[in-house]
C-alpha cells in the first residue's frame, strides 16, 4: 500500500472512532479490551496520536516518552479531545517531507520506504484495530476492514511487532506455524500466506508457505486481522492445537 492509501485509512478509522466512542459514552465497557471503559480507549489512542505527531514534526530521531493526556477529562469533552488529536496527527503526517527522518521502532525489513510511510502506516492499523474496540463497546455491526489493508495489517505485526525482542511468543524446542489469508483481494498468492518460525527467540516469519507447518491459522483476511489482534476467535485452526492456543496465550501486543 502506498503512503497516501494509509493517510485514507487513518483518517476514516479516527472519524469512525470518535463517532462511535460518542455513541457509546465514555462509561461504557470495552468488551474487546475488558479491562478499559471508554474513556480509557480515547485517552490511549489519543495520547497515541500525539506523540507519533510529535516524533514526525519535530524530526525527533531517538525514542521520547510518552504524551501525558490532560487530567480530569471525560464526556463529550474528552470525546473532542481525542477528535483534535487525531486531526492533527492526520495534519502532520500529511504535511510532512517524504524524506523526514525521524525514530521508527519495528526491527524487521518491512516493506515501507520512509520514516514517513512506517508512521502512517502504524497509525493506520493501530486506530483502526482501536475503532473495532469503541465500535465493540457501541454495539451494532462493525464497520468493515478491506481486505488489503487486513493483508498489510497481518503482515506489519507477524513481521514487525513479532520480530522484535519483546514478543513473548516463545517455544523451547523449534516449531512452525503457518498463517493463511484466503481473500488477499489483490495481493499476490504469496503476501497472503506467511510462515512463523518459532524458538526460544523471537519468532521469524517469511512471506509464503513452502515449509511444512505443525499448525496453521487461517480465514478471510478481514477477521484473521482481528484474530490476531487478539479481538476475536481465530476463524480456523488445522493442525497442532496447542500450538494454536501458544499463540493465542503469548501474542497479545502490550
Amino acid at each position: 500500500m502506498k503512503t497516501a492509501e494509509y493517510l485514507d485509512a487513518l483518517d476514516r478509522e479516527g472519524r469512525l472512532l470518535a463517532a462511535a466512542a460518542e455513541e457509546a459514552g465514555t462509561g461504557a465497557a470495552v468488551p474487546t479490551c475488558p479491562d478499559w471503559r471508554v474513556r480509557d480507549l480515547l485517552l490511549h489512542t489519543g495520547a497515541v496520536h500525539r506523540w507519533a505527531a510529535a516524533l514526525v514534526a519535530d524530526a525527533h530521531t531517538a525514542p521520547r516518552p510518552p504524551v501525558d493526556p490532560p487530567p480530569g477529562l471525560d464526556g463529550a469533552a474528552l470525546v473532542e479531545w481525542y477528535r483534535d488529536s487525531h486531526r492533527g496527527l492526520v495534519a502532520v503526517l500529511s504535511d510532512a517531507p517524504e524524506d523526514v527522518e525521524c525514530w521508527t521502532f519495528h526491527p524487521a525489513p518491512l516493506a515501507v520506504p520512509s520514516a514517513l510511510a512506517f508512521w502512517t502506516r502504524r497509525q493506520a492499523h493501530e486506530t483502526a484495530v482501536h475503532r473495532f474496540d469503541a465500535e465493540a463497546a457501541r454495539g451494532g455491526v462493525p464497520s468493515p476492514v478491506g481486505a488489503e489493508f487486513a493483508v498489510d495489517g497481518i503482515d506489519e505485526l507477524l513481521r514487525g511487532f513479532h520480530a522484535g525482542s519483546r514478543s513473548r511468543v516463545r517455544s523451547p524446542r523449534p516449531r512452525v506455524l503457518r498463517v493463511r489469508a484466503t481473500d488477499p483481494a489483490g495481493s499476490g498468492a504469496d503476501a497472503a500466506v506467511w510462515t512463523v518460525r518459532l524458538s526460544e527467540g523471537p519468532p521469524v516469519t517469511e512471506p509464503g508457505g513452502g515449509t511444512d507447518a505443525e499448525a496453521e491459522l487461517s480465514g478471510p483476511a478481514d477477521q484473521l486481522y482481528l484474530a490476531l489482534w487478539n479481538r476475536v476467535a481465530v476463524p480456523r485452526v488445522t493442525g497442532d492445537p496447542a500450538l494454536a492456543a501458544l499463540w493465542r496465550e503469548t501474542s497479545g501486543i502490550g
